[in-house]
């Protein structure tokens, strides 16, 4: 897709943790809007992003943020949704648009999506991009490039309401993709979600070790065991909601992840070597094409 970078009078966005105060600094940055509203819930996190620069207005009532916005931007956690379109859906102006950053579409558009008043557009969105960090003091203008950002609008959405956001996340250094909602969950189970659940997973096996070992495999962690500790370490109720409300996904690829291991627990029982060999090796192509694709690139905080 194409086109310049947008311009809004007044965007808000309602939740300010990393991803948030991210696309804040990138508004700041590029000009994008007249007016940037931070909406949070703690008095601290209100004073901090006016203390960073990155809003001219932070306030409690998401109502308050919304009114006469032209961009609505939700990042709070999937579990939030239902009751915030509620609390905001009254309040919208004619002609705004609402997007948000989450990491399961169906739920988002199936949450936001009745509320919303005649003349709203909703072009749900999830922008590949993270740290184990959070808050506002996380964010970083960069975080967003050379990331894919995903679109998933529902069917009738305004053509001209999708374009305006993809050229928001472009302004940002992300590339574009149009996606189902159905499709993205389903990809983004395989990619993010179930990794998450098996590294949380992994880690609370360590913490149950004995004390003596348990110090050890801290002490002594490989590359891999630390990879897996990175990633548990983001925050366990963003994760709680994103397993739950793409329930249905989660499960599909769990299962599919169950046979495989299981397969290959009877390759090891089994001293079978060429089966173990066969399993290992099929997996290097994969690798090849992330590094092909540039998604390997890891921001270091």
């Amino acid at each position: 897709m194409s086109g310049s970078a947008p311009r809004f009078g007044r965007a808000a966005v309602i939740g300010t943790g990393l991803v948030g105060s991210s696309l804040l600094r990138v508004m700041r940055r590029e000009k994008l809007a007249d007016e940037l509203v931070g909406c949070a819930r703690r008095a601290e996190t209100r004073a901090r992003i006016l203390e960073l620069g990155i809003v001219d207005r932070a306030v409690e009532d998401p109502a308050e943020a919304v009114a006469g916005a032209d961009l609505i931007v939700v990042a709070i956690h999937l579990g939030g949704y239902a009751g915030l379109a509620e609390a905001i859906g009254p309040h919208l102006k004619a002609g705004a648009i609402v997007t948000d950053v989450g990491s399961a579409k169906q739920v988002a558009i199936a949450a936001l999506g009745p509320p919303l008043p005649d003349g709203v557009h909703l072009v749900p969105g999830h922008p590949i991009a993270g740290t184990e960090f959070s808050g506002p003091d996380a964010g970083f203008a960069e975080l967003f490039e050379d990331r894919w950002c995903i679109l998933t609008p529902p069917d009738g959405t305004d053509p001209a309401a999708v374009e305006t956001v993809a050229a928001l996340w472009r302004a940002a250094g992300s590339e574009i993709e149009i996606m189902d909602p159905l499709h993205h969950d389903l990809v983004l189970a395989m990619t993010s979600h179930l990794p998450h659940l098996i590294a949380y997973t992994i880690v609370g096996t360590a913490t149950e070790l004995e004390e003596d070992v348990q110090a050890e495999v801290v002490k002594f962690s490989a590359g891999g065991f630390r990879d897996f500790t990175r990633i548990a370490a983001t925050k366990p109720d963003f994760w709680r909601d994103v397993f739950l409300t793409n329930r249905e996904a989660v499960l599909e690829m769990l299962d599919r992840f169950t046979e495989d291991l299981s397969a290959l627990r009877r390759a090891v029982r089994r001293s079978d070597a060429d089966a173990i060999m066969a399993r290992l090796a099929r997996t290097q192509q994969v690798r090849k094409d992330v590094i092909a694709l540039g998604q390997d690139t890891e921001w270091r905080r």
